[in-house]
């Protein structure tokens, strides 16, 4: 069953690769979505896709890459848009 989940992480999350590892993750768990830093420091992931990879990918979520300091990860319930890959966005 595809689920949709939008991911908020609080932390040191921004200028440490997260958006990146977090695609890098997405793509080998066959997740579709987008990730992209907020103005507030956090960064906001949406991921689509099987249930058991997105929980997969939230568990990720938690530590991140090496150079993260994860304090936080919220989770909420989305609408399926229907992605078509993973995107990193860039403001």
């Amino acid at each position: 069953m595809i689920i949709n989940r939008i991911i908020t992480i609080k932390g040191k999350v921004q200028g440490v690769f997260y958006r990146g590892s977090t695609r890098e993750q997405a793509e080998r768990l066959g997740i579709h979505g987008e990730v992209m830093n907020m103005p507030d420091g956090s960064v906001l992931l949406i991921a689509e896709g099987e249930e058991e990879s997105v929980s997969a990918l939230i568990a990720w979520c938690h530590y991140g890459p090496p150079r993260a300091e994860v304090q936080d990860v919220t989770v909420k319930e989305g609408g399926i848009k229907g992605y078509k890959d993973f995107r990193v966005i860039r403001f």
